[in-house]
């Protein structure tokens, strides 16, 4: 047997990858699949012929059916958004051919193939549900052929069968109709011995229809923003019912969690480790500001860090958590504004409800106080109209004494070198302030500067740019 190209096959495949609407969801766990199509080879007629004229014939007739209807079962394990495992049956169908000869007589041949296949398959996100596909495997595979003569032509051997194993490779285009249920269009090409010695490969173009397991819940109870932490809600008979929410905000093309963010997520850590049987599908959102494709991949860099953070942080276990970015699709406000593109640079969580024994409560989420004080162009000293406010923030120190306080500095668009200088100084003389003025143990107070790094506006105007001269001052608790 011989190959076709399959340059077509794909050209199909990246026509459809642009053509169809999109998904990239992330959906980890075992799933099940059957697929069906056309099977292709070329039959070596080249070879053929030539026996038979070392045997006295010529071949003055050939005639071949190459196609056949191919079918495929298979299970798989999808570890995350980019690999999977998958092993199944293959049956790519019976080819045959006539080879009419002088003198006067025929040879019909015929050869089928089956087996079992174990595939590693890597899986490129190109939107919200599509994705390509690449797979490369192993097959254990039989191949049986048969002959038969009429007139001059005599078979001494009418059949002939092979065992083997070899390899296969395969691309794709898969579709995701819903959390649970997806399409695929696949060529495979399986490598194989067509059971007379000879080489070859078959192809199977494929359409696959799948079924996961386990797909996580589009939405449990929508929680409002405001209200992260854990509350009951309609008790049943001897239970209630508890739910949790998350809501945090990035700053300009930041993925990183933020001191400001990490009581917010202790509470959703709490809530999950209260209730192991939960999960949570961990959404990432952008302004509109740059490309689609940059802040697809912005967004899903976000949710994965909120993921990461909570398996490493909090042991949270990572086949609850599912990150999942949707870029500028989904704005909450105006991206025209600074506000509304604020508003939009966000993480949000749609976590399971659990219920509990009556008399049971989640723990509360504890409190986080967070100011900003800003600062003019390359001035690092506190302004007078800040000190009432400071004076607040060290009675609060004073009256909580396990509080630690986290001043942040930033600049607005100066030299990268400045800017940090700038950034660090004014951090600094903010917890000099608190230090000589209420006596604040140096020792609770973390000072770091960030330079231009870490951008609440995009430094347009005046007004843009001094929101960007500042210095946060975040309260919370020691871990």
């Amino acid at each position: 047997m011989k190959i076709n190209k399959i340059t077509q096959a794909i050209g199909t495949i990246a026509l459809l990858g642009m053509a169809l609407p999109a998904m990239a969801t992330e959906t980890n766990g075992w799933y099940l699949g059957g697929g069906l199509g056309s099977a292709l080879s070329s039959i070596a007629d080249d070879e053929i012929t030539a026996d038979l004229f070392a045997s006295g014939f010529e071949t003055t007739d050939f005639s071949e059916n190459d196609r056949d209807f191919g079918f495929k079962l298979f299970a798989g394990y999808q570890f995350n958004k980019n690999f999977a495992i998958e092993g199944g049956y293959f049956d790519l169908g019976e080819f045959d051919y006539t080879a009419t000869t002088f003198p006067d007589g025929s040879l019909n041949g015929a050869l089928s193939f089956s087996g079992w296949n174990l595939d590693v398959v890597g899986i490129l996100p190109l939107t919200e549900r599509s994705s390509l596909l690449a797979r490369v495997g192993m097959h254990h595979g039989k191949s049986t052929a048969s002959f038969a003569g009429t007139g001059a032509v005599n078979v001494l051997t009418p059949e002939y069968s092979n065992t083997g194993s070899d390899y296969k490779i395969g691309l794709g285009y898969q579709y995701h109709l819903s959390e649970a249920v997806s399409l695929r269009v696949e060529v495979e090409r399986y490598r194989m011995d067509d059971a007379v010695g000879n080489k070859g490969d078959i192809d199977l173009y494929s359409l696959s229809a799948i079924y996961r397991f386990g797909a996580p819940k589009q939405a449990a109870v929508a929680a409002p923003a405001e209200a992260p932490a854990q509350r009951p809600t309609q008790p049943v008979a001897a239970r209630a019912e508890y739910c949790s929410a998350l809501e945090i905000q990035f700053e300009i093309g930041n993925e990183s969690i933020e001191q400001i963010n990490q009581e917010p997520i202790l509470v959703l850590a709490t809530f999950l480790n209260k209730y192991p049987q939960t999960n949570a599908s961990i959404e990432g959102h952008t302004d509109s500001v740059g490309s689609e494709a940059d802040n697809l991949r912005l967004s899903q860099q976000r949710a994965q860090s909120v993921v990461d953070y909570l398996v490493q942080e909090h042991a949270i276990a990572n086949r609850r958590l599912t990150a999942i970015g949707y870029g500028e699709s989904r704005p909450v406000a105006d991206n025209s504004t600074a506000a509304g593109q604020q508003a939009n640079r966000r993480i949000k969580a749609v976590i399971d409800c659990a219920e509990d024994i009556a008399g049971l409560e989640t723990l509360p989420e504890r409190t986080t106080l967070a100011l900003k004080l800003e600062f003019d162009a390359n001035s690092s000293a506190v302004d007078a109209k800040y000190h009432q406010q400071l004076q607040r923030v060290a009675e609060y120190m004073t009256s909580n004494p396990e509080l630690i306080v986290m001043l942040e500095g930033h600049t607005d668009n100066a030299r990268p070198a400045t800017a940090q200088r700038v950034s660090e100084q004014r951090a600094q003389n903010v917890a000099d302030y608190l230090v000589s003025n209420f006596g604040i143990d140096r020792s609770r107070l973390n000072v770091e500067g960030f330079g231009a790094t870490r951008r609440d506006t995009y430094n347009v105007t005046a007004e843009n740019r001094q929101d960007n001269r500042r210095v946060n001052i975040i309260l919370g608790y020691p871990k």
